[in-house]
């Protein structure tokens, strides 16, 4: 499993979150403690938004503790959103283009979790992907799908229903012509206004989110495992739950995808 955090508030550098928390993303990538990998070595990689509407793009293979650049980047860059991640593949290759987040436009996602048997299915899954879409079908793996089916449903009218329409989706695919667990889903993504993130699994296990106001910085942190224990309790996303997190505040609501 990987693990990932974002950010949306006002102005921090991206260390914030990214390697100074006792508890960093960084420092999850070699010892996190809630899910059955402990190392999450298979990459990394930041999305971030500045002044322009698409995101900035930063993704590699090495492991996240061991990249120089990447501490460099992290310490001089500010940003008001990011997404982070570390990667655990669950199948596909260590390669750039596997790495989260993924973007198109302005659009930034990334997930953790599986997609139950989807190697045995991959290419009816890629079939579902519209022609203009296609193009930013650059890896092998499942959460790419899942976020270019979930642009096809509509995610600048409904993020939650055009996620859940995705999700539902690929979860029909996997129970057609995969196996279990047919879907485990951990995921954020945004707009560059917005961030977004949303808990789910076809079983008992789903992957854990937390996030919480940081009053120190001034925005929200949305992570897959709390980044410090500073007195400032951690709010955890529960399985069947969107998140949508604004200046305004935060807002949870169911999340169903709908399978047949």
């Amino acid at each position: 499993m990987c693990r990932w955090a974002a950010y949306t508030g006002a102005e921090v550098f991206l260390e914030d979150i990214i390697s100074t928390p006792a508890h960093s993303l960084i420092a999850q990538s070699q010892k996190a403690v809630k899910c059955k990998t402990a190392t999450n070595g298979d990459g990394f990689g930041i999305a971030w938004y500045g002044r322009r509407q698409e995101p900035g793009l930063y993704r590699d293979v090495y492991p996240a503790w061991s990249d120089c650049n990447l501490r460099a980047l992290v310490h001089q860059v500010q940003s008001r959103l990011f997404l982070a991640h570390v990667r655990a593949s669950t199948g596909s290759a260590t390669s750039r283009n596997n790495c989260h987040p993924f973007t198109a436009g302005k659009w930034s996602f990334m997930h953790n979790g599986q997609v139950g048997g989807f190697e045995k299915f991959r290419r009816h899954a890629d079939m579902c992907i519209p022609d203009e879409l296609y193009e930013h079908r650059k890896g092998a793996t499942d959460s790419e799908v899942l976020f270019l089916l979930a642009l096809r449903e509509g995610l600048d009218a409904d993020p939650k229903g055009a996620l859940e329409r995705a999700v539902a989706r690929m979860e029909a695919l996997s129970r057609a012509r995969g196996c279990t667990p047919h879907m485990r889903l951990s995921v954020a993504m945004s707009d560059g206004k917005t961030l977004f993130a949303a808990r789910y699994s076809s079983d008992s296990i789903a992957p854990s989110v937390y996030y919480r106001w940081s009053e120190s910085m001034k925005g929200w942190a949305v992570v897959s495992e709390p980044l410090e224990d500073t007195g400032e309790a951690w709010n955890e996303l529960k399985p069947g739950e969107f998140l949508t997190l604004t200046p305004k505040g935060a807002e949870t609501q169911p999340f169903l995808p709908v399978t047949e």
